[in-house]
């Protein structure tokens, strides 16, 4: 199986790092707190606001958008125009993030936020016209635009949540390879990663298997670049809540010769079951595992599928099972 690397993650400092918020306030979140304790991820802690010198405790400051349409950070207590500072801090900040694997940032900042943050029509009292991304939160996405980027309030979502950290695990471990790995490593690489990015996009799998073959004879630094980009893609979003119903019985054609007709019969009863929502994922999962485990398939052995991050980071006996809505960014 591939080795899984440490993520480096930029979070909204206030997050569980600091009382930095305009009111003095911390933001405490479960996960976060779970993830600093395991020492599993390498967090880098930003606040925009007290970067460009705004201060703890300071009056809040809230996007204006103009009549000609542009949005401006101001202080309305102050009348003090900030979004020049802003965007230059944000901007020197992405451009100096020579490693990254994704964002856990402040929902509803104006500074942070990445798709819900208030837009004044003025900068006086006056009810919100829209709502769309922070300064900060805008320069990631723009930046980084397949990278994980979510907000702590999405997070509290299991599946979100396991979406987030299979993006991350898996962006840290493909980075170790791409920085200095051979052709055979990527092919390995692939190989291991194969059943997971079944789940993710067969699409993008079948995309980036052509491409380890490569067929075009092209350079492994230019490879490697066209692997990262489709690898992105294939993550962009969650699987839907049936995909790894396909993918589990892509793995029982490696075991079924060696079960009987009923263990045969009763998995493929448990994958209906959780088709309807009556049981978790993790029942399914647990299943094949132990088969995996008890024939020493080689293959399945190595599949990142079966553990695509450290076990321990989640919360245990959450709903897992197919009654959950398909998640996309827009949501």
């Amino acid at each position: 199986m591939a080795e899984q690397g440490r993520p480096k993650v930029v979070i909204s400092r206030c997050i569980e790092f600091d009382h930095c918020r305009y009111n003095g306030d911390m933001i405490g979140n479960e996960l976060v707190r779970r993830l600093k304790g395991s020492d599993t991820i390498e967090f880098i802690p930003v606040c925009m606001e007290s970067e460009i010198g705004l201060g703890v405790p300071r009056d809040p400051v809230r996007i204006v958008q103009l009549k000609g349409g542009s949005n401006r950070l101001i202080q309305p207590t102050t009348g003090m125009d900030v979004t020049d500072l802003a965007v230059e801090f944000s901007e020197g900040f992405m451009a100096s993030l020579k490693e990254v694997d994704g964002f856990i940032l402040k929902s509803r900042s104006p500074s942070c936020g990445i798709r819900d943050a208030k837009i004044y029509p003025k900068v006086e009292n006056a009810a919100a016209l829209a709502r769309g991304a922070g300064l900060f939160g805008g320069a990631a996405k723009t930046h980084f635009p397949l990278l994980a980027i979510e907000d702590e309030n999405r997070l509290r979502h299991v599946k979100l949540a396991e979406h987030f950290l299979t993006q991350v695990f898996s962006s840290a471990s493909w980075r170790k390879i791409d920085q200095g790995g051979s052709m055979r490593e990527v092919v390995e690489w692939h190989a291991d990663n194969k059943l997971l990015l079944m789940m993710y996009s067969q699409k993008e799998m079948r995309g980036l298997g052509n491409l380890v073959a490569n067929r075009d004879g092209l350079s492994l630094e230019s490879l490697k670049i066209r692997y990262g980009e489709g690898l992105r893609r294939a993550f962009a979003n969650p699987p839907r809540c049936t995909s790894p119903i396909n993918v589990l019985q892509h793995c029982l054609g490696y075991v079924s010769e060696r079960l009987s007709k009923a263990e045969r019969d009763y998995f493929l009863q448990q994958l209906e079951m959780y088709r309807d929502a009556r049981i978790p994922l993790s029942v399914c999962l647990g299943v094949m595992r132990s088969w995996v485990i008890r024939f020493q398939e080689p293959y399945l052995m190595r599949q990142t599928f079966f553990q695509p991050f450290p076990e321990g980071l989640l919360e245990v006996g959450v709903t897992d099972s197919c009654e959950w809505r398909d998640l996309s960014d827009k949501e």
